[in-house]
C-alpha cells in the first residue's frame, strides 16, 4: 500500500500538499472543499500586520508601511472591514469545527511590534500553527543587509516566545546571504521554512500611466528558484522545509520531495484549475511511487539533495556553458 503520509511543523499530514494562504482559504466552504479534494492542510488567507495595528487604533506613518510592504494600504483599504481581527478568530474555530486536516493560521508582517499579541489569539482559537509571510523590501538605503536580516531574527525569536503552537516563516530569497540567513533562522524555535512566498510585482500601465499588479500567479517555469534552494537546504537547517511557487502538477511535488521539502504549498494551479487538480496530483505522486516501488515517502525524500545526489555541483551551476557554450 502507497503511503503519503509526512509530518510537517510537528504536525502528521495525511499527505504533503498543503493548500497555502489565497482569497481560495478565506471561507469554510472552501476549507471543507479543500479536505473533500484531498489536501493534507491549509494555511488560511492572511492578515497583515497593519490591518492587525490599525483594528488595535494603532497607526504608523504613510511613508514607512509603504517602505516595508508597498501594497499593505491598498490592502488595507480594500478588505479590512470584511476580514478583521474577530472574523478572522472566528474563521479558524470554525474551521476546526468542520474539518479534521491542520489549521494553519497565517500572517503577513514585517516587524515584531505590537501586532504579536494578536498570535497569542490565533492560538487560543484553536489554529494548529502560525505561517508568518515575512518580506523586508530592502529598499532602505539607510540600512544595511545585517540590519535588514536581524528584523527577520528578532520576529522569530519574539514570536516564538509569545506562543506554543508551531511557528513557520515563509520568506523571500532577497538575502544577501540567502543560505547563511536561512541556517541562522533555523537555529530559532522556529519549526519551518517555507521557501519561496510571492510578492506585489509592479508593473506600469502605460496607457493609463499607472502602476499595476503583474504576474500574481506562478507558473511551472517558476519551480527552478525554490526547487535549488530546498535541495542546497534541506540537510543542513534545523527545521522542516515546504516548497511554494512553481508547483502545478504532481511531477512537481515529487521533484521537490526528493530535493528534501517535507511539504509543498500549492495555489496557482487551484486558481486556474480548481480544487479537483488535487486528487490529480496525489494520483500522480501515487503511480510514480509504485512505479519506482517506493511504499513511502520518506523512502525518496531527499534523495536528490545537495548532500545525496551523484553531481551536487548541478545544484550550484549559475553558468549556462556547459549546455549553451556554442551560442554567442
Amino acid at each position: 500500500m502507497i503511503n503519503l503520509e509526512t509530518t510537517y511543523l510537528g504536525l502528521k499530514l495525511k499527505n504533503p500538499i498543503i493548500v497555502g494562504s489565497s482569497g481560495l482559504t478565506n471561507s469554510v466552504d472552501n476549507v471543507i472543499e479543500i479536505e473533500k479534494n484531498g489536501a493534507g492542510a491549509v494555511v488560511l488567507k492572511s492578515l497583515f500586520e497593519e490591518q492587525i495595528l490599525e483594528a488595535s487604533k494603532k497607526t504608523f506613518e504613510d511613508g514607512e508601511m509603504a517602505n516595508y510592504y508597498p501594497e499593505a494600504q491598498d490592502y488595507i483599504h480594500n478588505y479590512t472591514k470584511e476580514n478583521d481581527i474577530n472574523i478572522y478568530l472566528n474563521l479558524i474555530k470554525d474551521c476546526k469545527k468542520r474539518v479534521e486536516i491542520p489549521i494553519i493560521a497565517s500572517i503577513n508582517c514585517f516587524s515584531d511590534s505590537d501586532w504579536m499579541d494578536f498570535a497569542r489569539r490565533i492560538e487560543k482559537a484553536g489554529a494548529d500553527a502560525l505561517e508568518l509571510n515575512v518580506f523586508i523590501l530592502p529598499s532602505d538605503m539607510e540600512k544595511n543587509g545585517i540590519e535588514n536580516e536581524k528584523a527577520y531574527l528578532d520576529i522569530a525569536n519574539k514570536i516564538t516566545s509569545i506562543v506554543q503552537i508551531p511557528v513557520a516563516l515563509k520568506l523571500s530569497y532577497y538575502f544577501s546571504s540567502l543560505a547563511k540567513s536561512l541556517v541562522t533562522l533555523s537555529w530559532t524555535k522556529i519549526k519551518g521554512l517555507v521557501l519561496f512566498n510571492r510578492f506585489f510585482s509592479p508593473d506600469i500601465d502605460i496607457d493609463h500611466l499607472e502602476i499595476k499588479s503583474s504576474n500574481v500567479f506562478s507558473t511551472p517555469s517558476d519551480l527552478s528558484i525554490s526547487l535549488r534552494w530546498v535541495a542546497m537546504l534541506s540537510n543542513n537547517v534545523h527545521c522542516d522545509i515546504a516548497a511554494s511557487t512553481g508547483i502545478h502538477d504532481g511531477k512537481a511535488v515529487i521533484k521537490q520531495l526528493l530535493a528534501g521539502a517535507k511539504a509543498v504549498q500549492i495555489a496557482s494551479v487551484l486558481y486556474k484549475k480548481g480544487f479537483k487538480e488535487i486528487g490529480l496530483m496525489l494520483e500522480e505522486i501515487k503511480a510514480w511511487m509504485e512505479k519506482m516501488e517506493f511504499d513511502t515517502i520518506e523512502e525518496f525524500r531527499g534523495k536528490m539533495s545537495f548532500e545525496n545526489t551523484r553531481n551536487p555541483a548541478a545544484w550550484e551551476r549559475v553558468q549556462f556553458m556547459k549546455y549553451f557554450s556554442g551560442i554567442e
